[in-house]
């Protein structure tokens, strides 16, 4: 009984921890071209391989949004087993998408969800992100946006008009939300935040979107809850000079992995580290599903499934 009793703490500590369990798969969700075709799958058994799924096709079209597009999908398992994914639904939009699933084949009607309608002039809401968060019982979801005048210290660091800030609100039941509020400023324009659950830890990864002077690379910060406060931001972890996106971080073993789109050098790439102080570059030991191809793999999520949500995957194709 024993033996047992401390297996089982064994088991629930590793998941508390956020570490994937070796029997499980690991998904990741993107798009390709600019997302008029909606969800694309692949997976992989280590994190390295990632073999594209359905042969390419999309998983889900996109029917919300005056663009109806689906671009940066992202998508977090909730504690019912139910599979919740929002999205970019067009470049200049006040709303996001969202659908849930239970087998990633079949999706329930997706909604609009109008994130910045309550801002006049909010210029976009970029790269969603959706995680649970146990510890209040509640889905957060955050994204980028801009609202003109709002940060005149940072106007015209970024292309354009945009002057980005991280916004969130939270659900139970996707039914209602929280008023949307300002969720993180760290004084310069910053899109495609994520999290990583890493050591027992929180991490936020987050991409300095400043353009003048060029920056464009990814920076991690520490936060004992997923509400924050946040730490201080580290040194750039992506390489100078390479303009990176869409960070998505995963915790396999004893490594986090981050994932990352290098849009302006068209391919995928990855960084490694135990500690999150220390990187390296691991993109060559990578395989990505159509590299160099306008169908690569664009800004995604990666998650960590049961294997036998994969093979139902593939069966059904």
């Amino acid at each position: 009984m024993m033996r047992r009793l401390l297996t089982l703490a064994m088991f629930s500590a590793a998941c508390a921890h956020g570490a994937a369990r070796a029997a499980d798969a690991y998904l990741f969700t993107y798009f390709i071209g600019n997302g008029e075709d909606g969800l694309h799958l692949a997976a992989s058994r280590d994190g390295y391989r990632w073999d594209k799924l359905g042969q390419g096709r999309s998983f889900l079209k996109p029917e919300v949004g005056t663009a109806r597009l689906m671009r940066d999908p992202c998508i977090v398992r909730g504690p019912d087993g139910t599979y919740h994914m929002v999205w970019t639904s067009g470049w200049k939009e006040n709303n996001i998408g969202y659908a849930s699933s239970r087998d990633l084949i079949h999706w329930s009607a997706q909604k609009e969800l109008p994130v910045m309608a309550h801002e006049a002039g909010a210029l976009n809401a970029w790269a969603p992100e959706i995680i649970y968060d146990d510890r209040r019982g509640e889905f957060l979801i955050f994204w980028a946006s801009t609202v003109p005048g709002k940060f005149p210290q940072t106007d015209g660091s970024s292309e354009d008009k945009y002057n980005h800030r991280m916004y969130a609100t939270t659900t139970k039941d996707f039914a209602t939300f929280t008023p949307t509020r300002l969720f993180y400023d760290p004084g310069f324009s910053v899109i495609d935040a994520t999290f990583v659950r890493a050591n027992g830890k929180h991490y936020l990864l987050v991409k300095d979107e400043t353009r003048s002077p060029p920056r464009k690379y990814l920076q991690v910060a520490g936060a004992p809850d997923l509400q924050g406060p946040f730490g201080t931001l580290s040194a750039p972890i992506s390489a100078p000079g390479v303009w990176v996106e869409g960070p998505t971080a995963i915790q396999i073993g004893a490594d986090v992995i981050v994932y990352y789109d290098a849009y302006m050098d068209k391919h995928y790439g990855a960084l490694r580290s135990r500690d999150l102080m220390h990187w390296e570059d691991v993109s060559k030991q990578m395989h990505f599903p159509d590299e160099g191809t306008p169908q690569r793999m664009r800004h995604g999520t990666v998650i960590a499934v049961p294997e036998q949500l994969i093979e139902r995957i593939r069966k059904a194709n």
